[in-house]
C-alpha cells in the first residue's frame, strides 16, 4: 500500500519543491497539497492520511496550532522548517523527524524511511509537547477552539471567564460560549496572570469584567459582572481578588 500524503506549506515554491521530490519517491502518494493551516486540519479529517509534511511557520495557524486543533485525529508528522538544529531537538520526541529547508530529496528520503521504520501501530499523543511549547510562550494571547468543521481564535481580552466542565472547559464571550477540551488548571497557568483570576475551583474570571462583589453569607461570594450575570467565589478566591486589588492600587 502506497503511503499517503499532505503536504502544507504557506510559500508556493516550498510546496512545489516537497512535491516534486515526494512524487519522485515509490509508494508515496501525495493525497492534498496545503497552503495554511485551515486547509491542513480539513484536509486531514476529510482524507486521513498516513504522514504529515507540516510546515511550522505559518500566519493564523502554526503548525503547532494545526496539531493542537486535530487532537486525536493528528497523524506522525515530519516537520518542515526553517528552526535551526538546536531549536529543534524538542521535536524529537514527538515528530517522526524534520527537514530542515532549503530541503534536499535525500532529506526527504531519510524521513519517509524514518516513518517506514517506525511502529504503525503507535500513535503519537502530542499534548505533552504541544502544552510545553505554550507554557514556552505564556502568557497566550488567544486560544483555539474547533467545533466540527468550524475552526474559532478567540483573542484572550474577549473571554469573560472560564469555567470547568469535567474534562472540558466553557469559554465564555460576550457574543457566545465555545466548548475546548483541556485541564482548567493548564488554562489558568498560561493566561496572563494580571488580566484573569482563579476565583474558584471551577471558575477563572476576566478581572476587566468584574462589576462589584456581594457577600453571600460566611466566606460566601459572589461576582457581579459587567454582562448582568454573576458567578461564584471561593473563600480562597476572594483573597485572590483582593491581591488584585491591591496590585492595581485599589486598596
Amino acid at each position: 500500500m502506497p503511503i499517503r500524503v499532505i503536504i502544507t506549506d504557506d510559500e508556493e515554491h516550498n510546496r512545489e519543491v516537497l512535491k516534486n521530490t515526494l512524487s519522485e519517491i515509490a509508494d508515496v502518494d501525495i493525497v492534498s497539497i496545503c497552503k495554511d493551516g485551515f486547509e491542513t486540519v480539513a484536509a486531514v479529517q476529510q482524507n486521513k492520511p498516513d504522514l504529515l509534511f507540516l510546515d511550522i511557520n505559518m500566519p493564523r495557524l502554526s503548525g503547532f496550532d494545526v496539531l493542537e486543533l486535530l487532537g486525536d485525529l493528528a497523524p506522525p508528522v515530519v516537520f518542515v522548517t526553517a528552526y535551526d538544529e538546536h531549536a529543534l531537538r524538542a521535536f524529537e520526541t514527538s515528530a517522526i523527524d524534520y527537514v530542515l529547508k532549503p530541503i534536499t530529496k535525500e532529506r526527504l528520503l531519510k524521513a519517509v524511511d524514518k516513518y517506514l521504520k517506525a511502529n504503525p501501530q503507535k500513535r503519537t499523543n502530542y499534548t505533552p509537547f504541544l502544552d510545553n511549547q505554550k507554557t514556552q510562550s505564556a502568557p497566550i494571547a488567544r486560544i483555539l477552539i474547533k467545533d466540527g468543521s468550524e475552526i474559532f481564535i478567540v483573542p484572550v481580552d474577549e473571554i469573560v471567564y472560564l469555567k470547568a466542565e469535567d474534562d472540558y472547559v466553557s469559554i465564555i464571550t460576550e457574543k457566545r460560549v465555545y466548548l475546548k477540551q483541556d485541564r482548567l488548571s493548564f488554562l489558568e497557568s498560561i493566561l496572563d496572570k494580571s488580566l484573569f483570576c482563579r476565583i474558584h475551583r471551577s471558575f477563572i474570571l476576566n478581572i476587566n469584567y468584574l462589576f462589584k462583589l456581594e457577600n453571600q453569607g460566611k466566606d460566601t461570594y459572589k461576582a457581579v459582572l459587567k454582562t448582568n450575570c454573576s458567578i461564584p467565589v471561593s473563600a480562597s478566591g476572594f483573597r485572590e481578588l483582593l491581591k488584585f486589588q491591591n496590585m492595581k492600587g485599589h486598596g
